[in-house]
């Protein structure tokens, strides 16, 4: 179960990485286990807690209801930050990575074969979250 200090923590992470101080982390309604995002009056995806392996980590996930050619474009203006990128992932066509600037982010992998929407997804580790 995530505590308010966990949400908090994380709510701190995703601001930081997606460079919005909009987004705001809250307890899922439907299991408290996990955690809802929130962007303006709508969740925007969802965060999972991963316990196994005696680590805590959080699974970040967002689906992207556009096209492959578009991705770039539409985080940047749902968060208004030109420096998110997409970088196209070696050997790998169904996905491509989310960067800030030059750091990593990021997955963002095709949800269908045509590539009409797509997921992001965001591995945060404990000791990511500790700063916040």
């Amino acid at each position: 179960m995530l505590d308010k200090v966990e949400l908090r923590k994380l709510q701190g992470f995703l601001r930081k990485a997606l460079g919005n101080d909009a987004i705001k982390v809250s307890p899922a309604k439907r299991n408290p286990d996990d955690a809802e995002v929130h962007f303006g009056e709508r969740v925007i995806g969802s965060i999972v807690v991963d316990d196994e392996d005696g680590d805590r980590s959080f699974a970040f996930s967002m689906p992207l209801p556009v096209e492959r050619q578009v991705l770039q474009d539409y985080l940047r203006r749902l968060f208004e930050n030109d420096k998110l990128k997409i970088v196209p992932r070696p050997k790998k066509t169904d996905s491509v990575e989310l960067n800030i600037g030059a750091d990593f982010l990021g997955v963002i992998s095709a949800d269908d074969p045509k590539g009409k929407s797509f997921t992001l997804q965001i591995a945060i580790l404990d000791f990511d979250i500790e700063e916040f």
